[in-house]
């Protein structure tokens, strides 16, 4: 059927009705049912791609303060360490590490052996000094006596009275020099000069230790201090009296306030942080030295280029992306194309993070899927089952 039909189309096209063979019309129509099988298969249409779903939420600004959180230890605010005055051999530790003593309280002891020789031998010195005192000063006197009678000459009398000075002098030597004896004789004694908490063991009992040299330290009883390492992105924004909220995690529940009392002029040269330290007001007696505390520093509203207040967002942590090592967010335009935007990030909490700066108020900020998409992909836009379930 199809070979009769391509010899009448041949033999219409060719001039005065020529005939042709019949091979050469059969070639002829496969090429002209070829033409006609790609012509049809040209007019297919592609089907329509599938867009990814992403889960994407509008960015609502938080009504709450901008804060800027970091964490802390508690810490004494005075804390020495304890060491002797001489050195020698330790004989006795009466106290051990977190043990509480009070001001004066003896906590070691040395061996006192030599000590206590050597300040027999100066007072055995005193004594001579003062025997050799009193027979100078007998001496003085029967010569000034003589002296007024002429019965001795005046310079006998003044070798009489330089006996007695340098007499006078040796007593003094000596009796100096055996208060200095009973001081290293006392030294060998240890005792807590305030009242505090033992936070460091550094001797033990048979050792011999140099004048100087740590046994113990001592954190003082009284003010306590948060102490807290914060980067140079938020110094601009702490000041010394400024208030903070401080959460224990060891008290849950519980919050205190506390107040900037210093800021460290320059940075450490291994962190590159800025060491702040905090007075604890009112603090409970659960609150122990070393605890780690959550300290969250309420910061003034920034201004935008337009002088408005800069406001924050509250985002799931599942939302945060990172180009390099730069926080950012992908953000669904209008189009419902994918943009990477870089942000800052003021505060990490358990679940969420809290964005200062990078995003406006209805921006579509994707949630869930940032590690499976990419710029400028287009996407379709599904809301979260649960969104209760991102809050901190």
């Amino acid at each position: 059927m199809i070979l009769q039909v391509c010899r009448r189309m041949f033999a219409l096209l060719l001039p005065g009705g020529a005939r042709v063979s019949r091979r050469t019309a059969l070639i002829s129509s496969v090429g002209v049912l070829a033409v006609v099988a790609l012509a049809a298969c040209g007019k297919k249409e592609a089907p329509p791609a599938v867009l990814r779903p992403v889960v994407a939420v509008a960015a609502e600004a938080d009504t709450k303060a901008l804060q800027s959180s970091l964490p802390g230890t508690i810490e004494s605010r005075y804390s020495t360490p304890l060491s002797f005055r001489v050195g020698g051999k330790i004989i006795e530790r009466r106290v051990r590490l977190g043990d509480r003593v009070k001001a004066g309280e003896i906590v070691a002891r040395l061996d006192p052996a030599d000590n206590t020789k050597n300040a027999a031998s100066a007072a055995a010195q005193l004594s001579a000094a003062q025997h050799q005192l009193t027979y100078a000063e007998q001496q003085v006197t029967r010569d000034r006596a003589q002296a007024q009678e002429n019965l001795i000459s005046r310079a006998q009398l003044e070798q009489t009275e330089n006996a007695y000075a340098a007499a006078l002098a040796q007593r003094n030597q000596a009796q100096a020099q055996a208060a200095l004896s009973q001081d290293q004789l006392k030294y060998t004694t240890l005792a807590a000069d305030k009242a505090g908490v033992i936070t460091a063991e550094q001797a033990d009992t048979g050792q011999n230790v140099s004048a100087g040299q740590a046994v113990y330290n001592l954190a003082w009883s009284g003010e306590i201090d948060v102490v807290s390492d914060v980067p140079e992105t938020s110094l601009g924004a702490l000041a010394v009296g400024q208030t903070a909220t401080v959460t224990i995690g060891a008290l849950s529940g519980k919050t205190f306030t506390a107040r900037v009392r210093e800021v460290s002029p320059a940075a450490d040269a291994q962190s590159r942080t800025y060491r702040v330290r905090l007075t604890l007001e009112s603090p409970t007696p659960e609150v122990r030295l070393g605890m780690t505390a959550d300290v969250a520093f309420a910061q003034a509203a920034a201004s935008s280029a337009s002088g408005t207040p800069a406001q924050s967002f509250t985002l799931p942590s599942t939302a945060l992306f990172h180009t390099g090592k730069l926080p950012a967010v992908w953000i669904v335009k209008a189009d419902n194309a994918l943009e990477l935007r870089r942000v800052e990030v003021s505060r990490y909490g358990e679940r969420t993070v809290t964005v200062s700066q990078g995003i406006s108020a209805g921006d579509r900020v994707v949630w869930q899927g940032v590690h499976t998409v990419s710029a400028g992909e287009k996407v379709r836009v599904v809301a979260p089952l649960h969104p209760e379930d991102f809050a901190s």
